[in-house]
């Protein structure tokens, strides 16, 4: 069949393409979202699994403590489930360290830039995980104020 005049062939770079190239992409981000993902839910189930040894806490142990099943934890450490923040928190509990570090490594909360004191309060297992937050949040008030008050360097000192 031959063409009408004035009817051009389409364009290689057409909106149809674009379209496709644009979908082309949307699909990569997704799947290597996806893999973050899973790469999240393994590090959780195997920080929680050195967690749990490193306290010689049994598998039962720590589902009983925690309020869940043994089937359901296994699977939590073996990277096949991604727990809740609830159930992280319980977890936590049961392992008694702090629900924030359980909560960075599952990718719900963002990494604060630790020091010296934050470690020693996050690691403390006498402290509540309310009593370690209460802490903390006192600590990073008066180091704002400090850091307000404290005199900047003049372009000669630095």
């Amino acid at each position: 069949m031959s063409k009408p005049d004035g009817v051009k062939p389409p364009k290689s770079d057409g909106p149809g393409e674009r379209v496709g190239h644009a979908v082309e992409q949307v699909g990569q981000v997704v799947e290597h979202a996806g893999h973050a993902v899973g790469q999240a839910v393994d590090d959780i189930g195997g920080y929680i699994r050195s967690q749990r040894e490193s306290a010689q806490v049994s598998l039962r142990q720590l589902a009983r403590s925690a309020g869940v099943s043994n089937p359901y934890l296994s699977q939590i450490e073996r990277g096949l489930r991604k727990p809740s923040a609830e159930i992280l928190q319980q977890i936590a509990k049961g392992l008694r360290i702090s629900a924030e570090a359980l909560y960075v490594k599952a990718g719900i909360l963002d990494e604060k830039p630790a020091g010296a004191v934050t470690d020693a309060v996050l690691a403390d297992p006498a402290l509540t995980e309310r009593q370690k937050q209460v802490l903390l949040d006192i600590y990073e008030s008066f180091r704002r104020e400090s850091d307000a008050v404290a005199p900047r360097p003049t372009p000669e000192q630095e």
